[in-house]
């Protein structure tokens, strides 16, 4: 917990910091509190759909739900994204848990 209060600290001075905001999402994966992971998760993707890392995470988060149809989605906007941004080894792992799951 100690840590999710120091990202809280933190964005409060930053609050648009997406970096913060994917680093506190994943301190709530790591507690069982996911859906304020995927609240944090979804408004990265909103604000600042060039921060690529914030795909992978949230459409395993879609997946442990059972949302398959939403997490395939993800995945596909994030390798769109890791395109763009010229991010290989982001698209390569967009791509490699896209096909786990579609295939």
């Amino acid at each position: 917990m100690e840590r999710i209060t120091k990202l809280k600290e933190f964005l409060e001075s930053s609050p648009g910091d997406a970096f913060l905001r994917h680093a506190l999402a994943l301190e709530y994966i790591k507690i069982g509190e996911e859906p304020e992971a995927r609240q944090l998760f979804e408004a990265i993707i909103e604000q600042d759909p060039g921060y690529i890392g914030t795909y992978y995470h949230l459409a395993k988060l879609l997946e442990r739900a059972g949302e398959n149809d939403k997490a395939i989605k993800i995945y596909e906007l994030g390798m769109e994204q890791a395109k763009k941004a010229g991010e290989m080894h982001a698209y390569g792992e967009l791509k490699g848990a896209y096909d786990e799951l579609t295939f």
